[in-house]
């Protein structure tokens, strides 16, 4: 109990240091301005054609796609840059605690604060559209109409009709929040690795290049430079699906017992696999970092 005292007393610590920073209270505006921006198309549609929407249905719409769980990641990069969270109360942390354990409470606040971040964006998406919403496990009429017609391609909602026919909205949006979840926690465990590893700004270069990593293997981007054709696209997409951790985060890109593409829990597996690796090369590397403290704080 003692240890998982002082491995919980290493993440609380990480959090006193989100009073009063700038830095966090930017990075939860801009989340919360992008939640708005990209959830507004899919209420300003219910609007317009006056339907409700389940609470959740903006947050499954938008969040369904792999660009907006590009660019919330994008943010998870300002959240961290201040990675390996080092601080005037780290000598003291070492002094008390062992280097495992001080690297366990880095990972146990990685986890608790990209949680803490992605629940922000699902409040967020709710709240925009409280309007318009209701609380029932029933997807509404508005995804009916998005699901099942061409209407949601046109305003650039990746609205599913298996979203529909092999799930509910509270089912549907938990998976969809635990791959996020799992895709951002990788993100940031490749983040921290490079600066325990490489030192200076390499965790955001890292962070940067994963990110344009996904980018690139998006099916739309490979389609739209090498101009496949159905058959080989059809290939490219599953192949795509299986090794971009992109793809592996977005919800249609998913077998759902007629393709090829991972199934949800294989996907749950690659990532809790590359998120025990980084965990593993975390403790590596911090048994061969050179802490330097130059002062305290005033």
């Amino acid at each position: 109990m003692s240890s998982f005292r002082q491995i919980l007393s290493v993440a609380a610590y990480n959090f006193r240091q989100w009073q009063h920073n700038p830095r966090i209270i930017v990075t939860f505006a801009l989340a919360f301005i992008l939640s708005f921006l990209l959830s507004n198309k899919a209420v300003t549609f219910a609007v317009s054609h006056n339907t409700t929407m389940q609470l959740t249905e903006p947050f499954i719409w938008t969040f369904g796609d792999s660009s907006s769980i590009l660019l919330i990641s994008l943010l998870l990069i300002l959240l961290f840059t201040d990675m390996p969270f080092l601080s005037s109360g780290t000598p003291f942390f070492l002094m008390r605690v062992s280097r495992t354990k001080w690297v366990t409470g880095q990972l146990v606040y990685t986890v608790l604060a990209t949680t803490v971040f992605l629940l922000f964006v699902l409040a967020s998406t709710i709240i925009v559209s409280a309007r318009q919403s209701y609380w029932g496990n029933v997807w509404s009429e508005t995804a009916a109409i998005l699901g099942y017609s061409d209407i949601g391609r046109k305003i650039a909602l990746p609205s599913m009709v298996k979203n529909l026919e092999l799930s509910l909205p509270y089912r549907c949006t938990g998976v969809i929040f635990g791959l996020m979840l799992s895709y951002s926690i990788v993100l940031v465990f490749i983040m921290l690795v490079f600066n325990l590893t490489r030192g200076g700004s390499a965790g955001i270069v890292s962070g940067f290049a994963f990110s344009v990593f996904g980018l690139l293997l998006k099916p739309d981007t490979i389609q739209t430079v090498l101009q496949l054709p159905d058959e080989l696209f059809y290939k490219a997409n599953v192949a795509l699906g299986w090794l971009s951790p992109l793809n592996q985060a977005t919800y249609h890109m998913h077998n759902f017992g007629y393709d090829l593409l991972p199934r949800l829990w294989q996907s749950f597996a690659i990532f809790g696999s590359l998120i025990g690796l980084g965990y593993i090369l975390a403790l590596i590397a911090i048994r061969k970092y050179n802490f330097v403290f130059t002062g305290t704080e005033g």
